[in-house]
């Protein structure tokens, strides 16, 4: 199986929908999920994931079935360093996350992390943690001590639309990459995909593997702009 992990447009964050920009995005990586022959979408239930599967759905004929588990967690980023104010740990300059030896942390201690010590990280990632894993055995995979056996195997293409701290959270426990490590060092560009194989291997078990991180290469041939827009909440 293929897992298609894409981030939704560029957005309106008040109005949860997309700018006139991230129309167009969702119009080029519709095109790039028709290209790719996907069998099934999922998306966020949250406005701006649903506009940017829109025309995937469409060029494909397909339904947009709706996970309720894979919208925003904003709530949880909420840390008060260094100044007693809540504030997302995606906006503390990403030095924090690295000095004073926090880059030594492994995966076990990802949570002692400067000001992700003080969020509520942990809650997210059981939460993106239980439900993704309810998902993938739905999909044919059941996790077993950090592999996954193969229920049945899935040779589909599957999209998810989502959104950038969901999705990391995500992938830290897909990939088992401290939570601290991917907020220091990663992020989701608009409609970037993301694609995790599934290899289905005669021994029954499995493991995902990333081929790529924040494609962005159907911006690039609909001619669009490749900037990354940071400025607000994910």
């Amino acid at each position: 199986m293929l897992l298609y992990i894409v981030r939704h447009g560029d957005p309106i964050y008040t109005t949860d929908t997309l700018t006139e920009r991230g129309k167009l995005q969702a119009e080029a990586v519709g095109k790039r999920i028709y290209d790719s022959k996907i069998d099934r979408i999922f998306s966020s239930p949250m406005g701006r994931a649903r506009e940017t599967a829109e025309p995937a759905c469409r060029l494909l004929g397909l339904p947009c079935n709706i996970e309720d588990w894979t919208e925003e967690i904003t709530p949880y980023l909420k840390t008060p360093y260094p100044d007693g104010e809540p504030k997302s740990i995606t906006y503390i300059q990403n030095t924090v996350y690295r000095e004073n030896g926090n880059i030594d942390l492994g995966y076990n201690d990802t949570f002692k992390c400067t000001a992700i010590c003080e969020s509520r990280m942990y809650e997210a990632l059981e939460l993106v943690k239980t439900h993704g894993n309810e998902f993938l055995k739905r999909l044919g995979y059941s996790e077993e001590n950090g592999v996954y056996r193969i229920l049945r195997p899935n040779e589909e293409k599957v999209a998810l639309f989502c959104h950038a701290s969901m999705a990391r959270v995500w992938l830290c426990h897909l990939l088992h990459i401290p939570v601290h490590t991917m907020w220091s060092s990663f992020m989701i560009t608009h409609t970037g995909v993301t694609i995790l194989e599934f290899k289905n291997n005669e021994n029954g078990i499995t493991a995902p593997k990333c081929l790529c991180f924040s494609d962005v290469s159907h911006l690039y041939a609909a001619g669009l702009d490749l900037l990354h827009d940071n400025k607000t909440e994910m």
